[in-house]
């Protein structure tokens, strides 16, 4: 039995990986895509397309928002139950279940988040409304820092690619809170009300062993919609969903692990790319050097290149250094600082949270994240590619 779990943990992993790289580089595309599109005669058709109001009402009640919103407050949502399904199975029986190996990418994560908020902060400190956006560089984007790796080939050591993708899930963890209690306002008690009284469904469906996934995801639908209604943000919806979903079960079909199963590729291959997309294209027409040069931007673009690098390499070193974890199998000083930096790449949920910090700001405040953001990541994920196809050996390891 341990023998067929530990399988299936080693399986879900390699096909995370697999799918999270391909899915990266198709996150790449789509976001060149609306850069181009943003610029071109196309323009007014995307941003169009985007502002087009969906309504969906059931007897007066019901939801009507513009696509984009749909598509980062719902499709995003799906995004977070998967990431709420990992987390559980890695706290379980995966990286998080064993001590040993979640010091030093538990300490990486903190120090990646403390140092690039500093930075920000630093920076925007005087600027009232900019300083909103301090957890705009604490983010890492797995998809796009994993198809990272993926240029490098063989030559890059599992406990590497284990290394980066632990940071990234402390990451997730750490948005999920930041999410929560800074970004949620405005918060209706009868909305919460209710979204509470179908979380305590979710509690005993679990309780009552119910194996359903289609249970769950109805009762989990009801959940998301009034949890957009209370002004706590709805993603959040999707991670609670996940910790009632079974991980185990009596017949060896584990309903946590089938939708996981059924989510990574939808995930990589749409709802990320879809997002990127949408949030992604950035008009230069009235972008002036105040908005590219501003504080936002610089305090974005030095938060994730200088301050995730700083903060990563400088708590890993502290860690090897007294003794508290150990290297990664097979690394060396020149490999984690290489991975540091690629934890610079914030991307996808820089952008997400971009969008929450300054959500009824003005264009200069969307153009100035959207540049900082793609600027820090493309500095951080190139600078990190670089100093790796240095440090590693040129041919495989074997690993």
């Amino acid at each position: 039995m341990i023998k067929d779990k530990t399988k299936a943990v080693t399986q879900a992993w390699r096909e995370f990986l697999r799918l999270e790289s391909a899915g990266g580089l198709l996150l790449v595309s789509a976001a060149v895509l609306a850069v181009v599109l943003a610029n071109s005669p196309l323009a007014s058709l995307y941003d169009t397309v985007l502002n087009l109001k969906l309504t969906m009402t059931l007897e007066g009640f019901g939801v009507s928002k513009p696509l984009l919103l749909w598509i980062n407050d719902g499709l995003m949502a799906i995004f977070f139950l998967l990431v709420g399904l990992e987390l559980k199975r890695e706290v379980v029986e995966g990286q998080l279940s064993n001590p040993d190996q979640i010091v030093l990418p538990a300490l990486a994560a903190i120090g990646g988040l403390a140092v690039p908020a500093l930075v920000y902060w630093l920076i925007n400190r005087n600027d009232f409304e900019g300083i909103n956006g301090w957890a705009i560089p604490t983010a890492t984007d797995i998809a796009f820092a994993l198809a990272i790796l993926t240029l490098l080939g063989s030559r890059v050591p599992a406990s590497l690619k284990i290394f980066l993708t632990t940071i990234a899930i402390f990451d997730d963890l750490a948005a999920i809170i930041i999410i929560a209690v800074f970004y949620s306002a405005d918060l209706s008690t009868s909305a919460l009300a209710a979204a509470a009284g179908g979380i305590a469904v979710l509690f005993v469906l679990n309780r009552l062993g119910v194996q359903s996934l289609a249970a769950y995801l109805i009762v989990g639908i009801f959940i998301w919609l009034f949890v957009l209604k209370s002004g706590v943000h709805a993603t959040l919806a999707g991670i609670v969903v996940a910790a009632f979903i079974p991980l185990d079960s009596c017949d060896d079909h584990s309903p946590s692990r089938h939708l996981e199963h059924i989510l990574h590729p939808w995930v990589a291959y749409c709802v990320l790319p879809v997002f990127a997309f949408a949030n992604a294209g950035i008009s230069f027409s009235g972008v002036s050097g105040d908005v590219v040069f501003g504080t936002v931007s610089t305090g974005i673009v030095l938060g994730l290149f200088l301050g995730k690098q700083v903060g990563v390499f400088g708590m890993t070193a502290l860690a090897i250094g007294t003794g508290l974890a150990r290297k990664p199998e097979g690394s060396s000083w020149p490999m984690l600082y290489g991975i540091a930096m690629i934890c610079g790449v914030g991307f996808t949920m820089s952008l997400f949270i971009g969008s929450l910090a300054f959500e009824h700001g003005e264009f200069t405040q969307g153009a100035a994240v959207r540049i900082g953001v793609i600027a820090g990541s493309l500095a951080s994920g190139f600078g990190g590619w670089l100093v790796l196809h240095l440090s590693l050996p040129k041919h495989a390891n074997g690993d």
